[in-house]
């Protein structure tokens, strides 16, 4: 039996030896320069301090710890960037060091273990498939390709609200535009891909829907196994019911792809090049076995379903949401809708009823009422999480490898220090740097990201928005619903991997008359 001295000096010790170990802690954290950052609790680390939003608590937590500021996300070191000065080294001056991706769940299912553009991590592999992508899917020919599938859906778009309108110009009820505009990016998006409109996907509307905002879901979730160790991580998602959500949304999607692709090998592919879609591109790419892929690499269905995953998620939600945000903001600030109306409708030949991609080129003030949504509602607001591949220092500090970095893109466009009045909707604050961009060269916003993980698909994207909102202010003046006051306008956010406006968007068209 021990003595009771030696346990008595046992208890008198433990405290001095758990001090030591502090301050042992404390000394290599100071040693490795670690950014600043809230100090983590036990086990969570910083999760309970993200909130529902976790754009903006990580915002307000970067005003306190600076524009580089380090979390742990359960078990993972996690560096949080916000601000213009930070993204630009990180992208100009250690893009290479930081530019993988971590292996997440949700991701790896949905990408089949990483077989698509955004979430593979850096290697070989990555560049061949974002070589196919920049050359054969998403080049300015093949964007110009599909002008005439994104004229026509506009145009159905706006027909379909002008049927809503009596023959005295009037509407009975508002319209629920964030229903017709996802519809139309829906629309757009599968004649693209697939060479099929959804409504023929052999999904309901109201299916496909949920079926979309479920996968951007469990990309965009955190998974148990991403945060804490395997065991407890398995055990957490299979009790939260995230593994079988995420088994589920996958089978629905890869039996989508394969319906699509068994039908585009029956009917033999498509002789006339300009009616080709992304699958024709891609089940002739598997095909040929292009010579650039090297014997090892053998492009199969499953690379074809990956990349049609980020063609999908990416290109569906993206553009809906941000045409949503600008008729919003443009129903908000009735100085701005009148002043885009006026250029669009002075700009467009009197016998034209309707804009085409061409006159697009011809609105500056336009574009930047695009540039501005993008500014304020950047739809993915924190950029998908890189991870570091080796040491470099940032703003003073050093990051390690095998760190998650994301980027705070929401708190840069609202950054007071490069924006005056940041939280208001002004498009002329453009107008003193035209060539002012965002596709990655301008790090005061970053809607698209930047470096050599920057979204591929921009040039495409941006057509269908500017070309539907062109058309929606050219067609219709708008108001709210009788009743409906400005300040009633709710712009609260909803959360997830895009960040949606929570209520839809309901608005009243009247049918604009042309100038006899």
């Amino acid at each position: 039996m021990a003595s009771p001295w030696l346990l008595l000096a046992i208890l008198l010790l433990l405290p001095l030896f758990f001090i030591f170990l502090r301050k042992k802690q404390n000394s290599q954290t100071k040693t490795k320069n670690h950014p600043p950052g809230p100090p983590p609790l036990p086990f969570i680390g910083n999760l309970h301090q993200l909130g529902v939003l976790p754009h903006q608590s990580l915002c307000q937590l970067s005003k306190k710890y600076g524009p580089v500021m380090l979390i742990k996300l359960g078990r993972v070191p996690t560096v949080i960037i916000s601000s213009s000065e930070a993204a630009k080294d990180l992208f100009k001056n250690h893009d290479l060091s930081s530019c993988s991706r971590p292996s997440l769940t949700g991701t790896g299912k949905l990408s089949y273990n990483y077989l698509d553009i955004a979430f593979t991590p850096y290697g070989d592999y990555w560049r061949e498939m974002r070589k196919i992508c920049v050359l054969e899917l998403f080049s300015a020919k093949r964007v110009q390709s599909f002008k005439s599938v994104r004229e026509e859906e506009v145009s159905l778009l706006i027909e379909s609200i002008s049927s809503s309108i009596s023959s005295s110009g009037s509407c009975f009820s508002p319209v629920d535009m964030s229903e017709k505009l996802l519809i139309l990016t829906c629309n757009i998006t599968c004649r693209v891909a697939f060479g099929t409109s959804f409504q023929e996907s052999g999904l309901g509307q109201e299916r496909f829907q949920e079926v979309i905002h479920e996968g951007l879901a469990m990309l965009g979730s955190f998974c148990f196994a991403d945060l804490f160790p395997y065991y407890l991580g398995w055990i957490g998602d299979k009790i939260s019911g995230l593994h079988g959500r995420l088994e589920r949304n996958f089978q629905e999607f890869d039996g989508f792809y394969q319906k699509i692709i068994d039908d585009h090998i029956q009917k033999d592919g498509r002789k006339d090049q300009e009616q080709e879609d992304i699958i024709d591109v891609l089940l002739g790419l598997e095909k040929s076995q292009r010579e650039n892929f090297g014997s090892a690499f053998q492009f199969s269905k499953d690379h074809i379903k990956a990349i049609l995953m980020n063609i999908f998620l990416a290109g569906v939600d993206t553009g809906a949401i941000t045409l949503v945000w600008a008729m919003a903001e443009l129903i908000r600030n009735p100085r701005v809708m009148k002043k885009a109306q006026q250029e669009i409708r002075t700009s467009i030949n009197k016998d034209k009823t309707i804009v085409s991609e061409t006159d697009i080129e011809n609105l500056e003030y336009l574009k930047m009422v695009v540039k501005e949504t993008l500014r304020l509602h950047p739809p993915g607001t924190l950029l998908i999480p890189r991870e570091t591949m080796s040491q470099f220092s940032l703003n003073g500090h050093e990051i390690y490898p095998k760190t998650r970095i994301q980027v705070n893109v929401w708190a840069i466009g609202k950054d007071p220090n490069i924006w005056r009045n940041p939280n208001e909707f002004c498009p002329e604050r453009f107008s003193a740097n035209p060539n002012f961009d965002f596709k990655g060269d301008s790090y005061e916003m970053l809607p698209f990201g930047g470096g050599r993980r920057g979204c591929p698909g921009i040039t495409m994207g941006l057509a269908t928005v500017e070309l539907a909102l062109a058309n929606l202010l050219f067609c219709f003046d708008w108001k709210l619903g009788d009743g409906m006051k400005i300040e009633d306008l709710n712009m609260e956010e909803a959360p997830g991997l895009t960040v949606y406006k929570k209520e839809p968007l309901l608005l009243v068209p009247i049918k604009y008359q042309l100038p006899a």
